[in-house]
C-alpha cells in the first residue's frame, strides 16, 4: 500500500485515490450497491489494496459528490439518486457510460435549451474579436470535421463551449463542462439518426447572429438548433429507465 510520503508518494497517492474514486462512482451508479450493503472503509482498502488514508479521501470525494453519506455508527450509505450532484462532470461522465439512457439525453437538452439560446443572445451582446474569433474556428472545425468524422465531436463541442464563454456570464461560462460532456454522447446520438453530423448552415446562423450583434436573432438561431436536436431525441424509443 501507498503511504503517500513525499512528492513521488502524494502523485502516486492522488493516482490511486482518483482510480478508486472511479471505481467506486461508477459501481454506485450502475447499481452495484443498490440491493447489498456499501463495504466498510477497512474492507474497500483492503479489496482495492490501497492505504486507509486513500480510502477515506476517495469516500470525501464520493461524498462531495452526493452519492454517498456516512453517519457515526451507521457506516456509510449511497444516498438515492435524486441527491447525486448532476453538474458534477464525473457522475455526469458515469451516467452517460452506464446502460445507455434516453431519457438522460432528453434531461440533458432540455436544459441546453433553458441555457445556450440566453447565452447566444448575450454573446451577441458583450461578445468581443477574440470570442467571435473562437466561436468562427469551431464552426470552421466543423466543416473541416465534415471530410474527418473523428473530429467531429470535439468540433461541435468547441462551437458551443465558445458561444458559452462569449456570453461573459460566469455561471454560463461553468456550464461548459457539463456540455463538453454530456454533448459527446448526445451529438453522437442524433447524428447517429440523422445518418450525417450536425447542420453547418444552422450553427453559422448562430455566428452570423452574433457577429451582427442581433441578440433576438441569436437567441433564436440557438433555440432552434437544439430544438431540432431535442426533436430527434423525442422521437426515439424511449430506454425504460424512468427517471434517474
Amino acid at each position: 500500500m501507498s503511504d503517500g510520503r513525499g512528492i513521488g508518494g502524494r502523485a502516486a497517492g492522488r493516482n490511486l485515490t482518483f482510480g478508486m474514486l472511479d471505481a467506486l462512482g461508477r459501481a454506485i451508479v450502475t447499481g452495484r450497491f443498490r440491493t447489498r450493503p456499501f463495504p466498510t472503509e477497512a474492507e474497500l482498502a483492503k479489496s482495492h489494496g490501497v492505504s486507509r488514508s486513500v480510502t477515506r479521501e476517495a469516500m470525501k470525494m464520493l461524498a462531495a459528490k452526493g452519492l454517498v453519506s456516512a453517519r457515526p455508527r451507521q457506516g456509510t450509505t449511497v444516498r438515492p439518486s435524486a441527491h447525486w450532484n448532476l453538474f458534477d462532470t464525473d457522475v455526469l461522465r458515469w451516467l452517460l457510460e452506464r446502460q445507455f439512457s434516453v431519457d438522460l439525453l432528453l434531461h440533458f437538452t432540455q436544459l441546453r435549451l433553458a441555457i445556450e439560446p440566453e447565452a447566444a443572445a448575450l454573446a451577441a451582446r458583450f461578445g468581443g474579436d477574440d470570442d467571435l474569433t473562437e466561436i468562427a474556428a469551431g464552426l470552421d472545425r466543423m466543416k473541416a470535421a465534415e471530410s474527418n468524422p473523428d473530429d467531429t465531436l470535439d468540433a461541435d463541442i468547441a462551437f458551443h463551449v465558445a458561444v458559452l464563454h462569449a456570453s461573459k456570464n460566469p455561471f454560463y461560462a461553468q456550464f461548459r463542462d457539463v456540455v463538453a460532456t454530456a454533448l459527446a454522447k448526445s451529438i453522437r446520438f442524433t447524428n447517429n439518426i440523422r445518418g450525417h453530423s450536425a447542420s453547418i448552415p444552422e450553427h453559422a446562423a448562430v455566428l452570423d447572429a452574433v457577429a451582427a450583434r442581433d441578440p433576438d436573432r441569436a437567441r433564436e438561431a440557438m433555440r432552434r438548433l437544439i430544438v431540432n436536436a431535442l426533436t430527434l431525441i423525442e422521437g426515439a424509443e424511449p430506454d425504460g429507465m424512468g427517471q434517474l
